[in-house]
């Protein structure tokens, strides 16, 4: 899977306008957002919390334009509580997020 910052970018643009330290803040909160419902979803046992984590992370993909979380945020949810290839898809696509916080953004 590719990873497009795209859409994640612009919809920050959109939000913050010209201010790149509002943009980073922005990218730095929908990151730590996104890692506590990946917690969530290492620690389920059930599958109503797998359920409940994987829907605020697709919810959050959804509000950002994160197209690649949204992704395999679906995925999870068609994937049994604690599926370790869900939660490293899920780490993976953060990684690349996390990675492109100190990129400049353009708007």
């Amino acid at each position: 899977m590719a990873y497009e910052s795209g859409a994640l970018d612009a919809t920050l643009a959109a939000a913050a306008g010209e201010d790149p330290a509002l943009i980073g803040e922005l990218r730095a909160a929908f990151i730590e957002s996104a890692t506590k419902q990946l917690d969530l979803l290492k620690r389920s046992r059930c599958d109503g919390n797998w359920r409940v984590a994987a829907m605020r992370l697709k919810g959050l993909a959804a509000s950002f334009h994160a197209e690649d979380l949204l992704l395999v945020s679906e995925n999870a949810l068609l994937s049994a509580p604690g599926e370790p290839t869900a939660i490293r898809d899920i780490e993976n696509v953060l990684a690349r997020f996390s990675s492109s916080i100190s990129q400049p953004v353009s708007g």
